[in-house]
């Protein structure tokens, strides 16, 4: 469905992109992380053809962004993260707009217009005039236009970004509803968690780099060697963490001694686990739970960009 090779944008010497390479599969729900500057913006503005590479080139749907931009722009819908000025225009008459400047007929527009606004739950807003819009209302009308042409690509820039939390999960939902219908969606966010809740791939870029691509499980599994274990006893806690201390594959034991709790690094396998923790059993150790903590988004954005510095 999208296929960027090699795909580079300079500004002098400063690289704002640096060689991307990247496969999406159609009806992927592909999240890009990264810090601001880091290069979605970038990366979106040349997929939606509106910035030209340096060097390299995409495909969206099989098209070319350099070749066939008129063709591309059919393919996509793109939501920048920014709205832009539409004082003296209601909810209704500015999706008539594009829908026109799309050379979608009037009757079919007059059809496909409740059916938008209904989607993303602002049918009660039709007449209201589009600057008078709180910031959620205006991202979702934005998104609403993005679809008006019924693109195959979703190409949508911090659509969360300034969101209040009820906001954000009326967004998020409206997500989940595009992806049920099969869309292709690519979808930048500082907002971590949520891209790792939506997202079947993730990619973070640092520095114009792609520097970790897959699922958020792959990621995490790559990072985390050592495994973060959380044991909570009864009894003395004292004996338990001497006992887990003696294992050469456990490292950084922290005590919680108010809670009966202590966590420490692991090397080892699951099946080392398993046999650990039969072990710790056997010895009479009173486990109430033995547990092994997920990372989140967070940690792994933080650990795949650690020591990268921005130039």
């Amino acid at each position: 469905m999208i296929e960027i090779q090699n795909l580079s944008k300079r500004y002098g010497s400063f690289p704002a992109l640096d060689n991307l390479s990247l496969s999406i599969e159609k009806g992927t729900v592909f999240g890009f992380v990264g810090q601001n500057g880091a290069g979605k913006s970038t990366t979106f503005s040349i997929l939606a053809t509106l910035l030209a590479p340096t060097e390299g080139t995409a495909t969206v749907n099989g098209f070319n962004i350099s070749k066939d931009p008129k063709l591309v722009r059919r393919q996509i819908g793109y939501m920048p993260d920014f709205f832009g000025v539409y004082d003296q225009l209601k909810a209704d008459e500015y999706l008539d707009f594009y829908g026109a400047s799309y050379k979608i007929p009037a009757e079919q527009r007059k059809k496909l217009i409740p059916q938008l606004l209904e989607l993303v739950n602002l049918s009660h807003k039709k007449d209201s005039y589009v600057d008078l819009l709180s910031r959620g209302m205006k991202q979702r009308l934005c998104l609403a236009r993005c679809l008006i042409h019924d693109p195959e690509v979703l190409i949508l820039d911090e659509p969360a970004s300034g969101l209040d939390p009820r906001a954000r999960i009326e967004m998020r939902e409206i997500l989940k509803e595009l992806k049920k219908m099969g869309k292709t969606i690519l979808i930048s966010s500082h907002i971590l968690p949520e891209l790792a809740e939506m997202c079947d791939e993730i990619g973070v870029i640092d520095n114009g780099k792609l520097v970790a691509h897959g699922s958020v499980q792959d990621i995490q599994f790559q990072l985390q060697a050592d495994k973060l274990i959380v044991v909570k006893v009864r009894g003395m806690v004292e004996s338990a963490v001497a006992f887990f201390e003696d294992d050469p594959l456990v490292s950084k034991v922290e005590v919680d001694e108010e809670n009966r709790t202590f966590q420490f690094l692991y090397k080892g396998e699951e099946t080392e686990q398993i046999g650990l923790l039969k072990k710790a059993v056997l010895n009479d150790l009173q486990i109430v739970s033995f547990k092994e903590t997920e990372t989140n988004l967070e940690d792994v954005f933080m650990e795949i960009t650690k020591g990268v510095t921005l130039t």
